[in-house]
């Protein structure tokens, strides 16, 4: 039983390693229909852009699940309050409506929306008005760090395995 154990905890460690070791996936395509912002807070870091678009909130995130969870088996979509965004994409964002795309001890894709309801915040651009704006922040990770994060929880297991077997044997 031990032995199968083992085998099970090295297969799921392999297996954990090759999760975090390649490389992060480029930013994201924009939206079909969009038009960049091109304002300084959505060029200020590459990390971060703003599109104006008329596509639905589902239309969206369907959007950038598509592009994000290209080959990967699982991604949690989180549902933040829209007060959150001031914290997580950028000082002073308006936002309708803010998720977050996980992939697990890797990397995160923030998708804040905003819907204009009033006309005093109307989303015209060059003639055109949009029904919202769209910030798309990616958060990459770097891989020594998912290594490192991956490297002390597999010690930290067989730490805590071991200690259990000794606390066992005393009772």
């Amino acid at each position: 039983m031990k032995k199968i154990l083992k085998i099970l905890f090295f297969i799921a460690s392999l297996f954990l390693l090759f999760y975090v070791l390649p490389q992060s996936p480029e930013f994201p395509k924009p939206l079909p229909a969009s038009v960049q912002s091109f304002e300084p807070a959505d060029v200020e870091t590459p990390l971060r852009r703003g599109y104006y678009t008329n596509l639905t909130r589902q239309e969206i995130i369907e959007h950038y699940q598509k592009e994000f969870n290209e080959g990967f088996i699982y991604t949690p979509r989180l549902n933040y309050p829209p007060e959150e965004a001031p914290a997580l994409i950028r000082d002073q964002t308006k936002s309708t409506f803010l998720e977050e795309l996980v992939h697990p001890l890797r990397e995160s894709l923030f998708i804040n929306g905003f819907e204009s309801k009033k006309t005093i915040y109307q989303l015209v651009i060059d003639g055109v008005t949009w029904d919202q704006k769209v910030i798309v922040r990616y958060v990459p990770s770097a891989i020594w760090l998912r290594v490192l994060i991956v490297f002390l929880t597999i010690v930290s297991t067989i730490v805590l395995m071991r200690e259990y077997q000794i606390w066992q044997k005393k009772d």
